[in-house]
């Protein structure tokens, strides 16, 4: 079950979905709006580099910076991480679904599908695929919708998985 604006509000009032800081708009009718942080990262354009997937080493492959009011330019079909501004919890029974709110997909953005896992907490770190053309972002802007599903039971192992805690962009880690 989808949960309305009225469940995600008892949600946290109770104290069991946390979303700090949540501002007068974050709350939407059927979900939640979540705000560009300042730290992106883009990958290194050098064909020379193997990414090895057992043992990446970010350092080998990603660029990251921290952005002020200057923004952060997405260049063409460009493949970034970027972070969520707010922290959030998860209960053990609810699960986040995780969408490019559709003025930036409007801009031609893209984002893979994306899974915010039953008592996950962090901030959220989250790739974005550019347009065909550059599209500048900005820190503090409502980029992503969070669709929160109530799972038929709490989950039996909620997430306590290698992204737990997150903060900023965090880079791929190997298993």
């Amino acid at each position: 079950m989808i949960l309305s604006d009225w469940d995600i509000k008892v949600y946290i009032n109770k104290g069991l979905l946390v979303i700090k800081p949540l501002y007068n708009d974050t709350i939407r009718e059927n979900g939640v709006d979540l705000r560009f942080g300042r730290h992106f990262c883009r990958f290194k354009k050098n064909r020379e580099i193997i990414v090895d997937s057992n043992s990446p080493n970010p350092n080998e492959f990603l660029e990251c910076v921290e952005v002020g009011e200057e923004g952060f330019t997405i260049n063409p079909l460009e493949h970034v991480l970027a972070t969520t501004e707010e922290w959030v919890e998860l209960p053990h029974d609810i699960v986040g679904f995780v969408n490019l709110r559709s003025t930036f997909a409007r801009l031609g953005l893209y984002l893979p599908p994306t899974i915010i896992d039953a008592g996950f907490k962090g901030q959220i770190t989250i790739e974005i695929i550019g347009s065909s053309l550059p599209v500048k972002v900005y820190p503090g802007q409502r980029f992503l919708h969070v669709i929160f599903a109530r799972t038929s039971s709490p989950v039996w192992r909620p997430y306590k998985g290698k992204y737990q805690g997150q903060v900023g962009v965090t880079p791929p880690k190997p298993d």
